[in-house]
C-alpha cells in the first residue's frame, strides 16, 4: 500500500476501496493481505500465469508471491514456506490451492504436477466440513512440501497432516454438516456400489441427521463424488482400494445405527442384533459375535487374571463412538499416506522445496471445546513465528550487523504461549495431568485451572467449567465438558484386537499403525515409565506435531499470506470494517508496514554479493575484497546512500533496489549466453556441415554397393523368370495341342461313325449272324450280338452325335470370330495402305519440289558459267569504261557464285534429310505393319506406337515445309538478284555493240 499517511481508517479504506473493485490482492510490506470475495473473481488462468511468470503484470496477487518463492529458491538455494493464515472462512484453503496451481504450472512437465492438483479434492472430501462459519471449512491442518530438480521442475510432494476433527465424525451442531465424503457417498454412488455397502440416504443415518443439515447451496453432492473418484484414480489408487474405503465409510455410518438394549438392573446393556449391526459386521470383515462383545464389554487385566467387565449405556456408546472416530482417522491417515506414495519424491530431487502451510484459522464460537482450544493454540504458535520473523530477529539483526537503526514496538504473544506451554502449571501439563487421573472430571480440570493460573494475565476463570483465555485475536472463553475424554482418545484394547482379526485388509491396517505407532511414541518420551500405550494424549501428540512443524519452518525463508474475512455473513461485496479491522490487529499487518517501511528486507552478505554481482565490474577492481567490491558495485550503478546500509557481514537494502541490480545482470548473463549460443551455433553448424558431407559419402558408397546388389538379383531373377515363363509357356502350348488332338480324334471318330451309319442305312447290318449246316447228329452254331450290347452302342452313337453338334457349334462361333477378326484386319490394312499412300503423296511432292529446285539451280549455274566464258573470249574488245564495267561484273558475279553455291548445299542436305527420314519412317512403319500381323515380336503396342509415329510424322513434316519454304524464298532471292545481273549486261553489251559499230 502507497499511502501518504499510515493509520487505521486510512489502510481500512484503501482494502474496502480495493475491495469494491474486485482487487482482493494488497500487499503490506512483505505480507499479502487477500481479502474473501466469496464470489469468482476474473483474476486467475493461464493468462495471468503467463503475465506473473513473464513479470509482465506486478500488482499484488497470490501467483506474484508463488512466483517470488520460486526464484528465490534457484537463486539462494534456501527452502521456502508460504504460510497461509486468518480466520475461518477467510479463504485460506482457496488460496493454497490458487499457489499449487501456480507452482504446477511454472514447474510442470514431469506430469506429476497434475497429481498434486487433484489431491485438493480428495483431502477436502475427507478433511473439510460445512460450519456454521464457513461452507467449506478445513477441520485439519496440512503442510504440503513440493521438491523441485535442478531445473526447476517439479520433482516430487510430501504431505503432512495435524490434528484432524475426529469428533465431528460422531457429533455434529445444529446447521453444521460432518465430512463432505458422507454425504457425497450417499449421494453420488451407483447402484451396484450402494447395492453391495447397502447404502442409504444421508438422513437414515444417525451420525448425519443430528444437524439436520444436508446439502450446501451451490454445491451437487453427486457431482463431487465422480471427481473424488477421479482423483482417487489420478493418483494410482486402485479399484479394489477405493471400494475397500468406501467400504470403512459406509461402515463408519453404519455404526452409528447401532442400538444398545438394557439387559439387568445394573444398567448394563448388549447391542441389538439389527441391520446396522449386521452391515458393520460384513463391511469390516469380522463375526457378529466378536463385535457384540467388543462393544458391550471391556477385558480388564487384575494382576494375573483377565476380567471380563459389562459396560452401561454410556460406556457403550462410547465405545462404539471411539471405534468410529478411530477407524475414519486411521482411514484418513492411510489416504495421505497413499498419496504420498504416488507422490514420491523422485531421483532428481535436489533437496530444495517450498512448503504451503494451509492449517485451520483462529476460532472463536459461542461454544468453544477442545478441538478450538487445540486449534487456537496452534495459531498462537504461527503468530510468533510470525513475530519472530518479521520483528524479533528482523531488529535482531540489524542491531547485530551494527546499522543505524530505529527500534519498532509491536506487541508479542510469548505470554500467552508461556500460559499453554508452561510447566509444570501450564494449561497443556495440567490437562495431560488430570487426563491421567481415572477420577478425574471436566469439572476438577476447570477447577485446577483456576486455583493455578488465576494469577496469569492471559488466563481468566469462569463460573462453572469454563475459563477465558487471552489470544493475540482476542479472548476466547472455552468450557471444558468433553476436554479429558477428547484428551485421552481411548480405544480399547478390545477394539484394537476385533480391527486386527477382520477379514478385509484395511481394518488389519489400521490396528497395526494404533500399536506400533503407541509404542514408537512410548517408547521416545516415556522410556521410564510403565503406562499403558493408550496414555499418551493428543495435546501431547498436537504439541509434538506442532513444535516439527516449526522447526522446519524456521529453516525456511517465509512469505507471508494473511487472508481476511470481510463479513460472517458470507456474502459478497459486504464489507465490515469492524471484523477487518479487528483482523487487521490481530494478525499484526499495521506493525510489518511500518517495519518494512522503515527497514530493509532484502539483505546479502558480502562474499555473496560480490560473486554474484561483480562480474559487472572491471577486471582490477574484482579482484579486490568483497567489501570493497561491493562499494564500488553500489557506486557505479548509482544506488543512494539513503537506500542501503553496509553492516559488519551483509549489506542491506530497501525495497526494490536488489531489483536494479538483478535487471542489469539478467541482462548481462543474456548477452553473454546468446553470444555464446552463436559461436556454439557456428561450430555446431560446422560440425554439422563436415558430419553430413562425410554421411552423404558414406550413403553414396553403401548406395552403390546396394544398388549393384539389386541388379544383380534383379537379373537373376529376371532369368528365372525367362525361364519358369518358357516352360510354362510350353506346357500351355502342350496341354492345349493335346486337347485339340484328342477334341480331333473325337470329331473324326464321330464323323467315321456317322459315314458309316449313313452307308450302311440298316443297323441290322452290326447283328452279324452265321449258319453252317453240321453234320447230322450235332448241333447247329450261331453268333448273336446281346441286345444290351446293341443299347450300349446306340448310346454312345447318340451320346457322339450331341458331342458332334456341340463341337459344330463352336466351330461356328470360332468361324464368326474369325470373321470378324479378317474383317478388322483388312480395315487395319486399308488404313495402313491410305496412310502409306497419303506417305507417298507428300514424299513425292517434296521429292518433286526438292528436284525443281535442283534443275532451276543447275540451269543458272549452266549459264552463270557461259556467261563467264563469254566475258573471257570477249574481253580484248573492252576499252577503259569497259574495263570498269568489266571489273564491277567480275565481283558481283564472284558474290553471287558464292551465295548460289551456299544455297546449292542447302538444298542438297534437305534432299539428303528427305532421303533418311523417309527411310526411316518407311522401315518403322513396316516394322509396325508386322508387329500387328504377328510377323514380328515385339513387347509394344503397336497402335499406340503407329499413332505416335504419326505425331512424329507430321511434326517432321511441318518443320521440312518451314525450311523448304525459307530455301526457296532464298532462291528466289537469288533470282531476281541474277536478273539484275542479266539486265545489267545486256545493256552493257548493247553498248558494247554500238561502240563497234
Amino acid at each position: 500500500m502507497q499511502l501518504s499517511y499510515l493509520n487505521e481508517p486510512s489502510v481500512l479504506y484503501n482494502l474496502q476501496y480495493r475491495y469494491r473493485g474486485d482487487m482482493i490482492y494488497t500487499k503490506a510490506g512483505p505480507v499479502l493481505v487477500a481479502i474473501n470475495p466469496f464470489k469468482k473473481v476474473p483474476l486467475y488462468g493461464n493468462s495471468y500465469i503467463k503475465a506473473y511468470r513473464s513479470r509482465s503484470m506486478e500488482s499484488p496477487h497470490v501467483y506474484a508471491i508463488a512466483d517470488t518463492a520460486i526464484r528465490e529458491m534457484i537463486r539462494d538455494e534456501v527452502n521456502q514456506s508460504i504460510i497461509i493464515s486468518g480466520e475461518s472462512g477467510a479463504g485460506k484453503t482457496e488460496t493454497a490451492k490458487i499457489a499449487m496451481q501456480y507452482l504446477a504450472s511454472l514447474g510442470g512437465g514431469s506430469g506429476i504436477e497434475n497429481e498434486i492438483l487433484q489431491t485438493n479434492p480428495i483431502l477436502e472430501a475427507f478433511g473439510n466440513a460445512k460450519t456454521s462459519r464457513n461452507d467449506n471449512s478445513s477441520r485439519f491442518g496440512k503442510l504440503i512440501e513440493i521438491h523441485f530438480s535442478v531445473t526447476g521442475k517439479i520433482s516430487g510432494a510430501k504431505i503432512q497432516t495435524f490434528l484432524l476433527e475426529k469428533s465431528r465424525v460422531v457429533q455434529c451442531a445444529e446447521g453444521e454438516r460432518s465430512y463432505h465424503i458422507f454425504y457425497q457417498l450417499c449421494a453420488g454412488a451407483p447402484a451396484s456400489l450402494r447395492e453391495k455397502l447397502n447404502l442409504k440416504r444421508a438422513h437414515e443415518y444417525k451420525y448425519l441427521k443430528q444437524s439436520n443439515c444436508y446439502s450446501i447451496s451451490a454445491v451437487d453432492d453427486a457431482e463431487m463424488f465422480h471427481v473424488v473418484m477421479e482423483a482417487l484414480g489420478i493418483v494410482h489408487i486402485s479399484k479394489e482400494d477405493q471400494e475397500n474405503v468406501f467400504a470403512m465409510l459406509a461402515a463408519v455410518l453404519w455404526l452409528g445405527n447401532i442400538s444398545f438394549t438394557v439387559i439387568d438392573n445394573e444398567n448394563h446393556v448388549a447391542p441389538v442384533t439389527d441391520e446396522g449391526l449386521n452391515t458393520v459386521a460384513k463391511l469390516i470383515g469380522c463375526n457378529v459375535g466378536e463385535l457384540k462383545l467388543a462393544l458391550s464389554t471391556r477385558k480388564m487385566r487384575v494382576g494375573n487374571d483377565n476380567i471380563v467387565q459389562k459396560l452401561t449405556l454410556s460406556q457403550a456408546v462410547d465405545t462404539r463412538d471411539a471405534l468410529a472416530k478411530s477407524i475414519y482417522a486411521s482411514l484418513f491417515e492411510w489416504l495421505v499416506e497413499q498419496i504420498n506414495k504416488s507422490l514420491g519424491v523422485g531421483k532428481k530431487c535436489t533437496g530444495r522445496h517450498i512448503s504451503i502451510l494451509d492449517i485451520y484459522g483462529f476460532e472463536s464460537f459461542e461454544k468453544n471445546s477442545f478441538e478450538q482450544f487445540c486449534i487456537n493454540y496452534a495459531n498462537e504458535r504461527l503468530q510468533q513465528h510470525f513475530n519472530r520473523h518479521l520483528f524479533k530477529l528482523e531488529q535482531e539483526e540489524y542491531i547485530q550487523d551494527g546499522i543505524d537503526w530505529t527500534k519498532v514496538d509491536f506487541e508479542d504473544n510469548q505470554h500467552c504461549l508461556n500460559l499453554f506451554e508452561k510447566k509444570p502449571l501450564g494449561l497443556l501439563s495440567l490437562l495431560d495431568e488430570e487426563s491421567t487421573f481415572p477420577n478425574g472430571t471436566d469439572l476438577t480440570f476447570a477447577n485446577k485451572l483456576k486455583q493455578h493460573l488465576n494469577s496469569n494475565s492471559c488466563f481468566r476463570g469462569e463460573r462453572g467449567k469454563a475459563f477465558t483465555v487471552s489470544h493475540f485475536a482476542g479472548e476466547v472463553s472455552y468450557n471444558t465438558n468433553g476436554f479429558l475424554e477428547k484428551n485421552r482418545d481411548l480405544l480399547h484394547f478390545d477394539s484394537i484386537q476385533l480391527l486386527s482379526s477382520c477379514k478385509c485388509p484395511l481394518p488389519q491396517i489400521f490396528a497395526f499403525n494404533m500399536l506400533s505407532q503407541s509404542e514408537k511414541l512410548i517408547g521416545n518420551l516415556h522410556r521410564s515409565s510403565a503406562a499403558d500405550s493408550q496414555k499418551l494424549s493428543v495435546a501431547t501428540k498436537f504439541k509434538g506435531q506442532l513444535f516439527q512443524l516449526m522447526q522446519r519452518l524456521e529453516n525456511t525463508t517465509p512469505h507471508f499470506i494473511r487472508c481476511i474475512k470481510p463479513n460472517n455473513s458470507q456474502l459478497p461485496g459486504l464489507y465490515e470494517q469492524g471484523l477487518v479491522l479487528q483482523q487487521l490487529r490481530c494478525c499484526g499487518v499495521l506493525e510489518v508496514v511500518r517495519i518494512s517501511r522503515s527497514g530493509f528486507p532484502t539483505r546479502m552478505s558480502h562474499q555473496k554479493f560480490a560473486r554474484r554481482y561483480g562480474f559487472l565490474l572491471l577486471e582490477h577492481v574484482a579482484s579486490q575484497d568483497p567489501l570493497s567490491v561491493s562499494v564500488a558495485i553500489l557506486h557505479q550503478f548509482n544506488i543512494l546512500p539513503e537506500m542501503y546500509q553496509v553492516g559488519y557481514t551483509k549489506l542491506f537494502f530497501r525495497t526494490g533496489q536488489i531489483g536494479v541490480l538483478e535487471d542489469t545482470r539478467n541482462r548481462t548473463l543474456h548477452g553473454i549466453l546468446r553470444v555464446q549460443s552463436c559461436f556454439r551455433g557456428h561450430q555446431a553448424r560446422s560440425y554439422l556441415r563436415e558430419l553430413r558431407k562425410g554421411i552423404y559419402t558414406l550413403q553414396s558408397f553403401v548406395r552403390g554397393e546396394k544398388v549393384r546388389q539389386m541388379y544383380v538379383e534383379l537379373l537373376c531373377r529376371q532369368r528365372a523368370a525367362i525361364t519358369i515363363q518358357t516352360r510354362i509357356k510350353s506346357r500351355m502350348m502342350r496341354n492345349n495341342f493335346v486337347k485339340v488332338r484328342n477334341a480331333s480324334i473325337v470329331i473324326q471318330s464321330v464323323i467315321r461313325g456317322w459315314l458309316v451309319r449313313r452307308c450302311s442305312g440298316d443297323v441290322s447290318l452290326l447283328i452279324p449272324t452265321k449258319k453252317v449246316e453240321a453234320p447230322k447228329g450235332s448241333e447247329s452254331d450261331q453268333v448273336v450280338v446281346k441286345p444290351s450290347v446293341l443299347a450300349e452302342l446306340q448310346r454312345r452313337v447318340l451320346k457322339a452325335e450331341a458331342a458332334l453338334r456341340e463341337k459344330e457349334e463352336e466351330n461356328d462361333i470360332l468361324h464368326q470370330r474369325l470373321q470378324q477378326y479378317e474383317s478388322r484386319w483388312s480395315e487395319y490394312e486399308l488404313k495402313m495402305k491410305s496412310m502409306e499412300e497419303i506417305w507417298q503423296k507428300q514424299m513425292r511432292s517434296l521429292q518433286s519440289s526438292l528436284s525443281v529446285a535442283k534443275k532451276s539451280l543447275a540451269i543458272d549455274d549452266a549459264e552463270r558459267k557461259s556467261d563467264s566464258s563469254d566475258w573471257d573470249i570477249n574481253g580484248n574488245y573492252l576499252g577503259s569504261k569497259g574495263s570498269e564495267s568489266n571489273g564491277l561484273m567480275t565481283g558481283s558475279r564472284t558474290a553471287l557464285d558464292r551465295e548460289m553455291s551456299a544455297g546449292l548445299s542447302v538444298i542438297n542436305r534437305l534432299a539428303e534429310e528427305f532421303e533418311q527420314r523417309s527411310q526411316v519412317f518407311g522401315d518403322d512403319a513396316k516394322f509396325l505393319v508386322e508387329v500387328k500381323s504377328g510377323q514380328a515380336e515385339a513387347s509394344l503396342n503397336p497402335d499406340q506406337e503407329l499413332r505416335r509415329l504419326k505425331q512424329m510424322f507430321e511434326a517432321w513434316k511441318k518443320d521440312y515445309n518451314s525450311r523448304l519454304r525459307e530455301t526457296k524464298v532464298i532462291i528466289h532471292k537469288l533470282g531476281s538478284d541474277d536478273g539484275g545481273s542479266d539486265k545489267a549486261r545486256k545493256k552493257w553489251w548493247g553498248r558494247r555493240n554500238s561502240t563497234r559499230v
